[in-house]
């Protein structure tokens, strides 16, 4: 079995560059991608309104972690339960259903990290392209999610538990 070969490139995103999908109810703007990583990990920045929550869910194939920007924020994960603000970080290691919530009461701002990559590719195959600045005009359709989430190893457990 011969090694391949795979060359990098250096890139640079400025400040509301990438390609910005609307997912769930929030605004996801994909950083580093699969593609561009070669699978080692995938990095979006997300804007979220007030109360967001994704549903209760667990990433088979891939650690997820959160950097907080702006806001705070309510995380559960298994039956752990903490809260970060501005300047946390947060690791949710896979195989352990999690989800959080913007508890802070204003638009917040994060990045997440997935290892490795994929989760980039599900946010823009259950998503849709995001055809003007800010949030979504309508909520996404969860069953919609669920039935994309399988192919990226992410089980969609239920609602929030929030």
């Amino acid at each position: 079995m011969s090694a391949q070969h795979t060359s990098f490139h250096p890139y640079i995103l400025q400040a509301h560059e990438g390609e910005a999908v609307w997912w769930t109810t929030a605004r996801v703007t994909l950083k580093a991608t699969s593609t561009l990583t070669g699978g080692a990990l995938s990095l979006v920045e997300v804007l979220a309104p007030p109360d967001y929550a994704p549903p209760w869910h667990v990433h088979h194939r891939d650690d997820e972690m959160f950097y907080i920007l702006d806001g705070s924020f309510l995380f559960k994960c298994g039956d752990e339960l903490f809260e970060g603000g501005k300047g946390a970080f947060v690791f949710l290691p896979r195989d352990i259903p999690h989800s959080f919530k913007n508890v802070g009461g204003t638009l917040a701002r994060f990045l997440v990290l997935n290892a490795p990559a994929g989760f980039d590719q599900f946010i823009v195959d259950a998503g849709t392209p995001a055809l003007e600045e800010g949030l979504p005009p309508q909520p996404l359709d969860f069953g919609r999610m669920a039935a994309v989430a399988a192919k990226y190893g992410v089980e969609i457990l239920g609602p929030p538990p929030f």
